[in-house]
């Protein structure tokens, strides 16, 4: 018969809810609202919420960079779309799947206080 492996539970690496500091703007108003409106204590879930934080800065800096440049372009041969769209939508596909994947796209924490919503009021 096998000995079962004795099980030590060791707390969250992330400790602070505070954005990490390696993110640039749009990555750290994503992680701040996530973390105001869900309870992201796990490591794999905070990792993968990093992951999706600074998609969101890349997803950013491509806009830009499109915006700038125009959605259109022009070559040697001839209009073209830009080169950073398809970047940019497969950054932002992977922001999405990622939200759903921690199930950020439930209902949030009821984090006001007071008394419930009754029948008749």
């Amino acid at each position: 018969m096998e000995k079962k492996p004795h099980l030590v539970a060791i707390g969250p690496v992330f400790t602070s809810t505070e954005p990490p500091s390696i993110l640039g703007d749009p990555g750290r108003r994503l992680w701040t609202q996530v973390m105001a409106e869900y309870d992201v204590a796990d490591v794999a879930g905070r990792q993968m919420l990093l992951q999706c934080c600074q998609m969101t800065d890349r997803a950013e800096g491509l806009a830009a960079d499109i915006e700038r440049d125009g959605a259109v372009i022009q070559t040697r041969t001839g209009l073209r779309d830009h080169p950073a769209l398809k970047h940019e939508l497969a950054a932002r596909a992977f922001i999405v799947r990622t939200l759903c994947r921690l199930g950020l796209n439930w209902e949030p924490l009821h984090l006001h206080s007071g008394r419930p919503p009754g029948k008749g009021a």
